[in-house]
């Protein structure tokens, strides 16, 4: 079972991270009744999990104002690195124990829904076009029902639909070093074209600079960071295919079931 609302990390212009593909062959289509989906936003909007984040809203805002006294004076690099740390680390406990019962609560919620209902895999909603048996107002009817979810009793059957857990992948040796390479460029670009902005005498001369920049880092991710997307893609479809499955998406838009290739993947792309 995946961990439900995942948090979407914004992809700033320094932030690379490598695409996992999305296979789906014409056979899935309406006629594929053992998907479900959730409207996880939905989900974020049941009363228990809206008073937990208004709580959660109130707690940092009152942490905010501490963080901003201890910070008084404080000169030193390292002292204050340590002391947004322990706000960092007081936030995340609190959101563990406000959050972590009622994620847990959905869960269980989730997968007897899906036992129920014979479904081998649940998506977050965001990704269905089409197809698929909406669940949401199921689980939800069970999470406000009264007493606790009752997980099932099985496991979830085998799935057509695959994912892979992009992180794990994008940590392998020669991915990650792709992704440094190009990351270390930017940089040394972005450095570089700071150095000319000062020299501009203007906003004409400033832009082309900035152009500038644009394609040779355009030139530079054509020749290190799309050969190695296209390696896990095919990595990806070779492993789809041994498996018969449907459907490869990312880890993080599954919540329960599918099947899991990101060790096959690996080996593929070793």
């Amino acid at each position: 079972m995946r961990t439900l609302f995942h948090p979407r990390v914004a992809a700033a212009a320094a932030a690379l991270v490598l695409a996992v593909a999305m296979l789906a062959p014409a056979t899935l289509a309406a006629d594929v009744t053992d998907i479900g989906y959730v409207d996880q936003t939905q989900l974020s909007n049941i009363p228990r999990f809206a008073a937990a984040n208004r709580q959660l809203a109130q707690y940092k805002a009152d942490l905010d104002r501490q963080f901003a006294a201890r910070m008084r004076g404080v000169k030193n690099a390292s002292d204050q690195g340590r002391i947004a740390q322990e706000f960092q680390n007081k936030m995340a406990a609190r959101q563990r124990d406000a959050l972590g019962p009622l994620f847990q609560r959905a869960q269980v919620a989730i997968a007897s829904v899906a036992s129920t209902k014979n479904l081998s895999v649940v998506l977050d909603k965001r990704i269905v076009i089409m197809g698929g048996q909406d669940i949401t107002r199921n689980v939800i009817d069970l999470f406000n029902g009264v007493g606790d979810p009752v997980p099932p009793v099985s496991t979830p059957p085998p799935s057509s639909v695959g994912f892979v857990d992009q992180v794990q992948i994008n940590a392998l040796r020669k991915v990650k070093a792709a992704n440094d390479d190009f990351v270390k460029f930017q940089q040394e670009q972005s450095n570089a074209a700071q150095q000319k902005m000062k020299s501009a005498k203007s906003d004409a001369d400033r832009q082309q600079i900035f152009k500038d920049m644009q394609k040779t880092l355009l030139d530079k991710k054509k020749q290190t960071i799309d050969p190695m997307v296209d390696q896990v893609k095919r990595a990806i479809a070779v492993v789809a295919k041994k498996k018969n499955l449907l459907l490869v998406i990312d880890r993080s838009n599954l919540i329960y079931g599918g099947t899991d290739i990101t060790s096959d993947v690996s080996a593929e792309l070793k």
